[in-house]
């Protein structure tokens, strides 16, 4: 299938076609923010954090291991850890976002020739993972519990929808496509039961689906959530693979995998009204949200392992690292799309200003965990 007609005018999450959703979300080129808060913050975005993370993908050796990928730098050793291509894809889909409400020219050459060593390294099955491209190609798929190869393509996803719906093209997307369906090849729905350590792909194909119209995307989306509980991951607690999702209804694990994870089963709802799975998202949105939230909105209580704890657990050196924070508005969001609520909307609010807008110093380009 084709993608739909785009425009800078697509909102973030898009819902315009999803049947069970109250709201829809205006565009990000439809909305002129000028304050005195939020207007900095974006112009400083734009102008000195995203050109920052480039230099860092550059520093740490994140785009050496593509241009290594692609056969550019054959001398090179791989850089930094195995999932280091997630920090190129999460720039990526800044850059996109940005010029999606302004047009930088800087920055879409930049883009333009990123996508560029995205396309280059991709082998001709699809499979797109720097770690495993050269001399560790036998054992792709062999460790799903931690070598975030299915995390890394969901983030490649969210970019290439980001790239599409801010410029109308689709270089990007032809890209995660063709990943995405190495991936429905490797685990296909319905046969083999495949799902990773670190949730994220699973958002990301609803969002692929909701740009494309392609039911394959929804369907592989599907097949991930409910291949959790049957031993894919070895049955962790930590990983949500202890029960099958559609049975779980206390918040537990590692804080950002389960809200990336609960975050994907309310998209889901979104697209096909399954009201087995939103009465599970409702249970366990009732146990963070009365338990295991703190005042600040902060999720994620300990420091061992970033995970949740127990109910109303407040150790000495709380963790709530910003990207549970993150997780936690990815959650909401999606919920106050689909009912309305505006309770959704303040859980959104309060973990923005207190748990996310932390995470980045004043100048933009210094970050706190």
């Amino acid at each position: 299938m084709t993608a739909e007609t785009s425009s800078p005018h697509t909102p973030v999450v898009d819902t315009t076609h999803s049947p069970y959703a109250r709201l829809r979300p205006v565009g990000v080129g439809d909305v002129e923010v000028r304050d005195a808060f939020w207007q900095p913050r974006l112009d400083r975005n734009r102008v000195q954090t995203i050109p920052a993370q480039h230099e860092q993908c550059e520093t740490t050796g994140a785009l050496t291991n593509f241009r290594r990928a692609a056969g550019n730098a054959p001398d090179e050793p791989f850089h930094g850890m195995y999932y280091s291509d997630s920090d190129v894809y999460k720039w990526a889909e800044a850059a996109s976002w940005s010029l999606a409400s302004t047009d930088d020219r800087v920055v879409a050459e930049r883009l333009a020739d990123v996508i560029g060593l995205f396309e280059a390294a991709q082998d001709d099955d699809g499979y797109l993972n720097t770690y495993f491209s050269v001399d560790r190609v036998a054992e792709r798929w062999t460790d799903l519990v931690v070598r975030h190869e299915m995390y890394c393509v969901g983030h490649l996803t969210q970019a290439a929808v980001a790239h599409f719906r801010a410029t109308g093209s689709r270089a990007l997307l032809d890209v995660a496509e063709r990943a995405c369906g190495h991936i429905e090849a490797r685990f296909a729905p319905g046969q083999v039961p495949g799902t990773c350590g670190h949730p994220c792909l699973e958002m990301a194909l609803v969002e692929l689906y909701r740009a494309t119209r392609d039911e394959r995307w929804l369907r592989l989306a599907v097949w991930q959530l409910d291949s959790r509980g049957v031993g894919v991951l070895g049955g962790s607690e930590y990983l949500l693979d202890h029960a099958r999702l559609r049975d779980q209804s206390s918040v537990t694990g590692h804080a950002v995998r389960a809200l990336y994870l609960y975050a994907a089963a309310a998209d889901v709802v979104l697209e096909n009204g399954d009201e087995e799975l939103a009465a599970v998202v409702d249970r366990l949105w009732a146990d963070l949200s009365g338990h295991k939230t703190a005042v600040t909105g902060g999720v994620g209580a300990r420091w061992d392992g970033e995970a949740f704890g127990d109910a109303y657990e407040l150790p000495d050196r709380a963790y709530n690292e910003t990207c549970a924070a993150i997780a936690h508005i990815f959650l909401a969001w999606r919920l106050l799309l689909r009912t309305g609520d505006g309770a959704y909307r303040d859980a959104m609010e309060t973990a923005l200003h207190n748990g996310v807008l932390p995470g980045l110093s004043q100048s933009g380009t210094e970050f706190f965990y």
